[in-house]
């Protein structure tokens, strides 16, 4: 195990809404590319080598926020895919505060403005992606999801493996 390996940091969905987003992702998401469940992702690389130091923080954070609903505002194009958008102020409030604290280790696609969205399609040909989208939109009705805990994961390359699970304070 490389402990220098990356760390992913994801929110973890109620079960009725996960398995929405799950099945989406399985339908839509070409099967020999899909090696994960459908996510949030919150930081998409932090450092393995810190893991105490994070999962200290993300426990501290977690331990302190009640479950909180999610808005599921829209379907927002991806290129070569689609996600769906979601939003919430303690979402936004809490990733703002990890990202402060982790300042100092953070890569670029993290200090990004962070537009929260479940990928559902992606990595195919631009056409399909649009009329995936289309199809989508012509349904779509908003709805909200609630975040119930946080996931740390590793990243070597290949499907992902869960780290720990953090629970939202009930």
């Amino acid at each position: 195990m490389d402990p220098t390996a990356p760390l992913i940091l994801t929110l973890q969905l109620d079960e009725r809404s996960f398995a929405f987003f799950d099945a989406q992702r399985r339908r839509y998401f070409p099967p020999k590319q899909n090696f994960i469940p459908a996510h949030l992702t919150l930081f998409h690389h932090l450092p393995g080598e810190h893991l105490a130091a994070i999962e200290h923080d993300i426990e501290t954070c977690a331990s302190a926020l009640p479950p909180f609903a999610l808005d599921v505002t829209g379907l927002r194009s991806l290129g070569r895919g689609v996600a769906y958008t979601l939003k919430a102020t303690e979402l936004a409030d809490m990733r703002r505060r990890l990202a402060l604290r982790w300042n100092d280790w953070l890569r670029p696609q993290d200090r990004q403005n962070h537009q929260p969205h479940v990928t559902i399609q992606n990595k195919v040909d631009p056409t399909q992606a649009r009329a995936l989208m289309k199809e989508l939109s012509d349904s779509f009705q908003p709805f909200q999801a609630e975040a119930v805990g946080l996931e740390l994961w590793w990243y070597r390359g290949g499907p992902w493996e869960k780290v720990r699970h953090f629970q939202f304070s009930r």
